[in-house]
């Protein structure tokens, strides 16, 4: 899986409930949205991220909602934490397709890292929820300077590299069935639960096909007895079945994000000098500041 719900999973099993980095994402009361959900920002070792913290703000974003167009200026990265974002190519008529997407394993704006100073595709939120940005030459000073940070988001680069190039040999060699079912498991995998909220045009928008295609295929699998669908809502019924029908794609992509840095030492122990969850979390109680047109990169 992309997210951590697994690690504290394993912490409430194995372990008596500690005081770390990671313990505020199981703390009860208000729903607590913590920067470590992300994991690129787990896997900062502890010193690192005291550095930066508070360079980063707390952003909900809407599905639907595009974040930019191309060749935007980069203004700033954003970390989603519940959030999935879609970068998308689109063509004079309107069309477009999906390149990648990004989850809580990685962040948007990474390309400024490389020497990008303008976006190259759209950027539309595919499901909804949280993320925390930071801006442009902040994440590039803390780059520059050669150490934890600059190697996690090279790490990350090389990973979505290849997760585009992945989605480009699926996109043209693979039926649209089997293109539903790597999409679908790749999202589960990104909000750890069974169910979408999505519509067949944004996926027929995604997938880079036509709105009836989707229709049919998303028609057999629920045929098969492996997904439900009603309203705008997907709920995967039998994973391992979902699996069986998808394409080697989902388990290569998979394979790669599986390989990226582990949450820190630091973030699953919970070490003395760990972040105290108030000030490093935010909770629906606090004022979070909703995302505007082009405002993330």
């Amino acid at each position: 899986m992309l997210d951590l719900t697994r690690y504290t999973r394993a912490r409430k099993r194995d372990q008596p409930r500690q005081s770390g980095r990671l313990a505020s994402m199981e703390a009860g009361g208000p729903l607590v949205h913590c920067a470590l959900q992300n994991r690129l920002l787990a896997a900062l070792p502890e010193l690192d991220w005291l550095d930066v913290r508070r360079r980063f703000s707390l952003m909900e974003v809407q599905a639907g909602k595009t974040l930019y167009e191309a060749r935007a200026p980069l203004r700033f990265a954003f970390f989603p934490a519940t959030s999935i974002i879609s970068i998308q190519n689109a063509v004079a008529d309107g069309a477009s397709t999906e390149v990648c997407t990004i989850g809580n394993e990685g962040l948007v704006g990474v390309t400024a890292m490389l020497g990008a100073a303008a976006t190259s595709n759209r950027v539309i939120v595919q499901t909804g929820g949280y993320g925390y940005r930071i801006k442009i030459e902040d994440l590039k000073a803390e780059f520059g300077q050669g150490g934890a940070m600059q190697q996690l988001l090279l790490r990350y680069s090389l990973t979505l590299i290849r997760q585009i190039c992945q989605a480009a040999l699926c996109n043209q060699h693979h039926s649209i069935d089997q293109q539903l079912c790597r999409w679908l498991l790749m999202s589960l995998d990104r909000v750890g639960g069974e169910e979408l909220t999505v519509t067949h045009e944004i996926l027929a928008n995604t997938l880079g096909v036509r709105r009836e295609g989707i229709s049919e295929a998303a028609r057999k699998l629920q045929n098969a007895g492996l997904i439900s669908y009603r309203r705008g809502r997907i709920r995967v019924l039998d994973r391992l079945g979902v699996e069986a029908c998808c394409c080697e794609c989902y388990a290569v992509v998979r394979g790669e994000y599986d390989r990226l840095p582990r949450p820190s030492a630091d973030a699953l122990s919970g070490a003395p000098h760990a972040v105290p969850a108030k000030d490093e979390c935010a909770t629906h109680d606090d004022q979070a500041k909703p995302a505007t047109e082009q405002w993330v990169i």
